[in-house]
């Protein structure tokens, strides 16, 4: 068995079933991913299998699948033998339901964890069975192995194929009824799969980021696909001895062809993207210009509701690059669209009112998920309603995702952009900006002995004097400073607001009531007070304020700091007298007392240059009293620190 997942142990404090995601083109044993399963009968371990099956089929793309199942448990009495063949009967009757490729060698996994032991259910029992065989007719696996780079496993000779189509569906039913309007939706995809597979219809296959020198995009003919859904027995030991497989192109054919080694830091970066794009081409056969084309979608039957689905569909499926256009294309990509289909069915049966259902897709990549998923909404409710937050509370809690934080909002989504230069990234999370982030990354170690490292959770960007052409210098500290932690709450996907202005953050505390009208435009200085009133305001983000009575007891308040950084991960304000600094982390050592400060200094007023930031000293570790005696933090100044809290939000 091996264990690709870094999200394998989420069951670890409650109990029920959760399914093994892995992939025919990978090690028969390997678990790439785990979900937990939320939709149950009597008892956490029964699967309502028609629920999970149709939001598991929507959720991963093609390429990867269920090859199993793992039971958490916390009964007295009952054998371990029972569990695993609940686990591989519940993982067989779900693969039979999605349509999963099914023959006799199929590795089918069941795992069981058991929350009495002494290890807590965190070192799970894993057993195997070939589907050829009966459920109770299983070995046991003692060979476990925990992957130290599993990106690599999986994207290194991986590659993803994506597909974007324009889609209308037009419904025509008897009534309103749903089980009518249903039925004429199947009808609907059905027509829609004859034509994917229609002898005219044309796939233009080139890489994401252009096709390379010396290369040409491939175009296959409907006529050409292998009409077989199934992926082929064991893809993920492909054999090209066959000379007819020889001569077919691969997905590696339309990538560049290097045999250099390089490092591989994330698939979001490195791996490659196959584009597949759709061409209906009713007129290929003639030679001439042809005139345009009118279809028609007859009703069968009396018809008296029409329901218009206007969708735009994106799928992706993973693959190795040893397999060919036409399978990509035949079982990845074809299935991955009726997939999609289906997989929205419910929501245009779940509102017959709506004469456009507003459905679109996105795709994320969870934390610790070696690979997308997709994710359907209904844009026709506003992100904050209570419909949407339902729906991301669910996908959290089957992803194993915490649920104190927004990683599934439209924000998080990955947006796949065609670049000519492979050197760019070919996706982004927020469009950037010449704007620092993360200057911490690197800098010299702090110099407490057996200290504790707390330190600021996610990113930043780095706001300081000078910044836009605007000169503040001898005022701005602390609303560079503010600009630095609504940053912060934008890259963590909490906000969308924008960075504000010195002005924007004057007008706001004017519209609250806390200044007057002439103190918008003036160089007046801002404190922890303010700073916490503007946050509510733009952010909704509440905040803690700690008072000190002088800089000499700032050292004090370092296992608090500690605690902030290792619960909300935000980072903090310090101001004392007429100076404002941002801390992003603390490391401290409880036994002896001996603490340092992770500071970013706001009145630095260079260009954008991070090493000359560091070298500097405007980042960096600072004691309240360094090795010359001189102190940090004022003596005869009073501070406060804005703690600001993280909403409890998804």
């Amino acid at each position: 068995i091996r264990i690709l997942c870094g999200n394998f142990a989420m069951l670890k404090n409650s109990v029920g079933l959760q399914w093994l995601i892995g992939s025919p083109f990978l090690s028969p044993m390997a678990i790439v991913t785990t979900l937990r399963c939320l939709r149950t009968l009597d008892d956490p371990f029964s699967p309502n299998l028609q629920m999970e099956s149709e939001e598991i089929r929507g959720l991963l793309p093609r390429g990867f699948e269920v090859i199993g199942a793992l039971i958490a448990h916390d009964i007295d009495g009952l054998k371990e033998e029972k569990f695993v063949a609940l686990a591989m009967s519940a993982a067989r009757s779900l693969r039979k339901m999605i349509g999963f490729c099914y023959n006799e060698d199929t590795v089918i996994i069941g795992a069981v964890m058991d929350r009495n032991t002494a290890n807590g259910g965190l070192d799970p029992h894993f057993f195997v069975s070939r589907t050829s065989k009966k459920i109770n007719h299983f070995v046991k696996v003692d060979d476990v192995v925990y992957v130290d780079q599993p990106e690599m496993e999986v994207w290194k000779s991986g590659c993803i194929v994506r597909c974007e189509l324009p889609i209308m569906l037009p419904l025509f039913s008897a009534s309103d009824d749903p089980k009518d309007v249903g039925d004429a939706y199947e009808q609907a995809i059905e027509s829609v799969e004859q034509k994917l597979r229609h002898p005219q219809i044309s796939y233009l296959i080139e890489a994401q980021n252009g096709t390379p020198s010396g290369s040409q995009p491939v175009i296959l003919h409907g006529v050409e696909l292998n009409h077989l859904e199934e992926l082929p027995k064991n893809a993920f030991s492909y054999d090209f001895s066959d000379e007819s497989l020889k001569q077919s192109r691969t997905c590696s054919s339309i990538f560049h062809e290097t045999n250099e080694l390089k490092p591989y830091g994330s698939w979001e970066k490195d791996a490659d993207i196959v584009l597949v794009s759709i061409m209906f081409n009713s007129s290929r056969s003639g030679l001439g210009p042809a005139a345009p084309l009118a279809e028609c979608y007859p009703a069968n039957g009396e018809a008296k509701k029409l329901l218009v689905v206007n969708y735009k569909l994106e799928v992706l499926s993973y693959a190795t690059k040893d397999v060919q256009l036409i399978d990509a294309v035949s079982k990845l990509i074809i299935p991955a669209i009726m997939d999609q289909l289906r997989s929205i069915k419910s929501n245009v049966l779940q509102d017959l009112s709506k004469k456009h259902p507003q459905l679109q897709p996105y795709q994320f990549v969870p934390l610790e998920y070696l690979h997308p998923i997709t994710v359907i909404y209904d844009l026709s409710h506003e992100e904050t309603e209570i419909e949407q937050v339902e729906i991301r509370r669910s996908l959290h809690l089957r992803l194993g995702l915490p649920i104190d934080r927004p990683l599934l909002r439209f924000a998080n989504a990955i947006h796949f952009s065609p670049v000519k230069d492979k050197s760019m990234v070919c996706f982004f999370f927020l469009a950037g900006s010449c704007v620092l982030k993360d200057v911490h990354h690197g800098i010299p170690s702090s110099g407490v002995v057996g200290g504790k490292t707390c330190l600021i959770q996610g990113s930043y960007e780095y706001y300081h004097y000078l910044q836009d052409g605007f000169d503040d210098s001898g005022w701005g500290c602390a609303y560079r400073s503010l600009q630095t932690i609504i940053s912060w709450f934008r890259l963590q996907q909490y906000t969308c607001v924008g960075i504000p202005t010195h002005r924007e953050i004057q007008q706001s505390l004017v519209e609250m009531g806390d200044k007057e009208t002439s103190f918008v435009g003036s160089r007046e200085w801002i404190g922890a007070i303010e700073l916490s009133f503007v946050l509510e305001k733009l952010v909704g983000a509440s905040s803690r304020i700690v008072n000190v009575r002088s800089g000499d007891e700032v050292p004090e308040k370092c296992g608090e700091l500690a605690l902030h950084f290792q619960t909300q991960g935000t980072p903090v304000m310090i101001g004392g007298g007429v100076l404002a600094y941002t801390l992003l982390g603390v490391d401290y050592n409880e036994g002896t007392g001996d603490c340092a400060f992770l500071i970013l200094d706001p009145h630095y007023g260079g260009g954008e240059d991070a090493k000359k930031v560091v070298k500097g000293g405007w980042c960096g570790w600072k004691k309240g009293v360094d090795a010359k005696g001189k102190h940090f933090f004022l003596q005869d100044k009073f501070y406060n620190l804005l703690l600001p809290q993280r909403p409890n939000v998804v």
